[in-house]
């Protein structure tokens, strides 16, 4: 009973915060606004300090996850959707779209070299070939093999040396990612992951101080529900046998 109590007031406290932060975006003055502003920039969302552009690397990749270049971020997004659609919907296999790519490549190369040869007997143009580098896959391979290596040992090192806390917070992870895997298919979580790295950030960017503060807020929630949990449960745990370093 105990436990459902502390369930209950966390999603109580969830609802009563985006309730609270939605009723100050609508009745804050100009000027309250301005000081919310400023004092949000000292709660940005994990600590960050720099710009949200920075964080995602700069450059042409971060244009396009903000959508500087609308036209060209559309293209993205829609490119992805029509591959989704392909392979989800219409039931459409990888094999089959190679073949046809290759075969369709072959039929342009094909009329290409006859076409310019017929019209044009004295200088045959040269058909243009595609030719992949040859460190192409040795660099994607690398890169692979590298975040994965790295998955692994932050996942190992959860287990053997972080406290009991992490150790929780990556097993629920799993956890859901395991009721997702089993609801749809690997491309489609892929499409999703996809479609939310092009539209959470602009939308952060756009409501930034909004989130933040509400995110904020929502961590020290959780973090006092947290003591609770621990000052009744976790802490009758000994930690001595699991080798957790178990701290605050």
């Amino acid at each position: 009973m105990h436990e459902k109590s502390i369930v209950e007031d966390v999603i109580g406290d969830l609802v009563d915060n985006f309730a609270e932060t939605v009723h100050k975006k609508k009745n804050v003055s100009f000027f309250e606004q301005d000081e919310d502003t400023v004092a949000s920039r000292f709660n940005r969302l994990f600590g960050r300090e720099k710009p949200i552009h920075h964080v995602l690397g700069g450059g042409k990749s971060a244009d396009v996850l903000l959508w500087r270049n609308k036209k060209i971020s559309a293209s993205v997004l829609m490119g992805a959707t029509a591959i989704w659609v392909l392979f989800e919907w219409i039931n459409f296999h990888f094999l089959s779209l190679v073949c046809y790519g290759l075969l369709l490549g072959m039929i342009v190369q094909f009329v290409w070299s006859n076409a310019s040869g017929a019209l044009n007997r004295s200088s045959q143009s040269r058909v243009p070939r595609l030719v992949l580098p040859k460190d192409f896959f040795a660099d994607v391979g690398v890169t692979v093999g590298t975040e994965v290596n790295r998955g692994l040992m932050f996942l190992q090192d959860l287990a053997c040396r972080g406290s009991l806390k992490q150790f929780l917070m990556a097993v629920i992870g799993l956890w859901l990612a395991a009721i997702i895997g089993s609801c749809c298919n690997f491309l489609t979580v892929l499409y999703i992951g996809f479609v939310g790295a092009h539209t959470m950030p602009v939308l952060y960017e756009r409501y930034e101080d909004e989130v933040d503060g509400f995110v904020d807020s929502l961590l020290m929630k959780f973090h006092s529900h947290y003591k609770k949990i621990d000052t009744g449960f976790l802490s009758r745990i000994p930690s001595g046998k699991f080798g957790f370093k178990k701290y605050d």
